[in-house]
Protein backbone atom coordinates (compact mmCIF):
# COMPACT_ATOMS: atom_id res chain seq x y z
CA UNK A 1 0.00 0.00 0.00
CA UNK A 2 2.65 2.32 0.75
CA UNK A 3 4.21 1.99 -2.48
CA UNK A 4 1.18 2.67 -4.21
CA UNK A 5 0.79 5.96 -2.25
CA UNK A 6 4.47 6.75 -3.01
CA UNK A 7 3.43 6.30 -6.93
CA UNK A 8 0.79 8.15 -6.66
CA UNK A 9 2.77 11.55 -4.78
CA UNK A 10 5.43 11.28 -7.76
CA UNK A 11 2.36 11.24 -10.59
CA UNK A 12 0.78 13.99 -8.48
CA UNK A 13 4.22 15.97 -8.48
CA UNK A 14 4.94 15.66 -12.00
CA UNK A 15 1.57 16.69 -13.12
CA UNK A 16 2.10 19.88 -10.56
CA UNK A 17 5.81 19.93 -12.27
CA UNK A 18 3.64 19.76 -16.04
CA UNK A 19 1.55 22.77 -14.92
CA UNK A 20 4.10 24.95 -13.82
CA UNK A 21 5.92 24.65 -17.07
CA UNK A 22 3.06 25.48 -19.10
CA UNK A 23 3.42 28.77 -17.51
CA UNK A 24 6.54 29.10 -17.71
CA UNK A 25 5.32 28.77 -21.71
CA UNK A 26 2.74 30.97 -21.69
CA UNK A 27 4.69 33.78 -19.63
CA UNK A 28 7.73 33.76 -22.46
CA UNK A 29 4.49 34.01 -24.72
CA UNK A 30 3.35 37.29 -23.06
CA UNK A 31 6.69 38.65 -22.88
CA UNK A 32 6.30 38.72 -19.02
CA UNK A 33 10.19 39.92 -17.65
CA UNK A 34 13.14 37.69 -17.87
CA UNK A 35 13.43 37.70 -13.72
CA UNK A 36 10.05 36.25 -13.25
CA UNK A 37 10.50 33.57 -15.88
CA UNK A 38 13.75 32.42 -14.41
CA UNK A 39 11.95 32.12 -11.28
CA UNK A 40 9.97 30.10 -12.09
CA UNK A 41 12.45 27.41 -14.11
CA UNK A 42 14.51 27.72 -10.44
CA UNK A 43 10.83 26.49 -9.16
CA UNK A 44 10.74 23.43 -11.76
CA UNK A 45 14.32 22.41 -11.20
CA UNK A 46 13.89 22.29 -7.78
CA UNK A 47 10.35 20.29 -7.68
CA UNK A 48 12.35 18.06 -9.97
CA UNK A 49 15.04 17.11 -7.80
CA UNK A 50 12.79 16.85 -4.95
CA UNK A 51 10.78 14.33 -6.98
CA UNK A 52 14.20 12.50 -7.56
CA UNK A 53 14.62 12.32 -4.23
CA UNK A 54 11.61 11.28 -3.60
CA UNK A 55 11.32 8.16 -6.16
CA UNK A 56 15.16 7.55 -4.73
CA UNK A 57 13.90 7.27 -1.05
CA UNK A 58 10.76 5.00 -1.58
CA UNK A 59 12.73 2.71 -3.85
CA UNK A 60 16.37 2.60 -2.76
CA UNK A 61 15.74 -0.24 -0.74
CA UNK A 62 14.44 -2.40 -3.21
CA UNK A 63 16.79 -1.88 -5.99
CA UNK A 64 19.76 -2.04 -3.11
CA UNK A 65 18.70 -5.28 -1.90
CA UNK A 66 16.53 -7.11 -5.03
CA UNK A 67 16.80 -7.66 -8.44
CA UNK A 68 14.07 -7.00 -11.05
CA UNK A 69 13.11 -10.88 -10.69
CA UNK A 70 13.32 -10.69 -6.75
CA UNK A 71 16.40 -12.15 -6.31
CA UNK A 72 19.31 -10.81 -3.65
CA UNK A 73 21.84 -8.10 -6.07
CA UNK A 74 25.23 -9.03 -6.96
CA UNK A 75 28.44 -7.28 -6.30
CA UNK A 76 27.94 -5.81 -10.06
CA UNK A 77 24.07 -4.43 -9.66
CA UNK A 78 25.41 -3.26 -6.49
CA UNK A 79 27.78 -0.87 -8.24
CA UNK A 80 25.42 0.02 -11.07
CA UNK A 81 22.81 1.53 -8.29
CA UNK A 82 25.25 3.42 -6.47
CA UNK A 83 26.61 4.71 -9.70
CA UNK A 84 23.05 6.33 -10.52
CA UNK A 85 22.16 7.38 -6.98
CA UNK A 86 25.99 9.06 -7.48
CA UNK A 87 25.53 10.73 -10.77
CA UNK A 88 21.61 11.97 -9.69
CA UNK A 89 23.36 13.73 -6.84
CA UNK A 90 25.75 15.52 -9.09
Amino acid sequence: MAQQDAKKSVINRLKTIKGHIAGIEKMVEDGKPCDDILLQIAAIKSSVHKVGLLIMEEHAMECLILDDDGQPVDKEQMEKVIKTLVNYSK
